[in-house]
């Protein structure tokens, strides 16, 4: 009995001396207050309780999101909501708890909301609405990551992501009427192509009955003509009905009537 519970005794000091690492997560041993410079993953690791433990960190990648009033160039303030993608380099963990603590992520949102005031001051409000977003979205992410690695180096920016943006009422109302006003001037423009393509094609079918028209009146002669006549004299005699016919001599003038 006593055996046993020694066992079950040593089992439970052995099980609070080791902590398992998972797999997506890190782990450094700190043993009073310094931190080692091995890391462990996914696995147990062994400590003394009395005077180390183990900080567990996620090596994936996180998201910190942000909503945020942005100002621009002119002075607006522009409401954007922020996503910011980073990640801890596994083998630099340790220097990261030692500089910035695990409370690292507030250091992360205090230079984006520094990067950020800087880099959008240069552009305007509707640049954060356009193609130019992309832009302004590497600047900051260029910006932070100078700034972090003199605070601290082991954290990997992935991406900086400025969405829902909304800009102020006035200016979003003018460049809605700007868009219609260009999507006017396309329509109005296609219909014009497309009048000048009907006017062109007329134009050549004119041009094209005009040349046929020469053509057959300078290939008529008069002799031409005058067997033309002849042959269709010919075919219409071949009617039973009764028929006068007028001629001055050189081109028959057949007149049908009635029996």
């Amino acid at each position: 009995m006593r055996t046993t519970l020694w066992m079950l005794i040593g089992v439970g000091i052995l099980l609070s001396n080791c902590a398992v690492i998972r797999p997506g997560e890190a782990g450094v041993k700190q043993t009073l207050g310094k931190f080692s410079d091995n890391v462990s993953t996914q696995g147990t690791v062994m400590y003394n309780p009395l005077i180390s433990r183990i900080i567990k960190e996620s090596t994936q990648t996180n998201n910190i999101k942000l909503i945020l009033s942005l100002p621009s160039k002119e002075g607006l303030s522009v409401n954007s909501e922020i996503s910011i993608l980073y990640r801890l380099e596994k083998d630099k963990i340790p220097s990261v708890l030692e500089n910035l603590g695990r409370d690292y992520e507030s250091i992360i949102t205090s230079v984006f909301r520094s990067a950020s005031s800087d880099v959008c001051a240069q552009f305007f409000a509707k640049d954060m609405h356009s193609g130019m977003r992309s832009t302004i979205e590497e600047e900051i992410k260029s910006k932070m990551k100078t700034n972090l690695e003199k605070q601290a180096d082991g954290i990997e920016l992935i991406a900086v992501l400025m969405k829902s943006i909304q800009l102020p009422r006035g200016l979003a109302n003018s460049i809605e009427r700007k868009l219609q006003a260009e999507q006017d001037a396309m329509r109005m423009k296609f219909v014009i192509d497309q009048a000048k393509l009907e006017a062109d094609r007329k134009i050549i079918n004119a041009e094209g009955e005009r040349d046929a028209q020469k053509i057959l009146s300078e290939g008529l002669t008069k002799e031409i003509i005058k067997i033309r006549s002849i042959e269709a004299f010919n075919k219409l005699s071949e009617s039973p009905n009764s028929k006068i016919i007028v001629t001055d001599g050189k081109t028959p003038f057949l007149i049908e009537t009635d029996d």
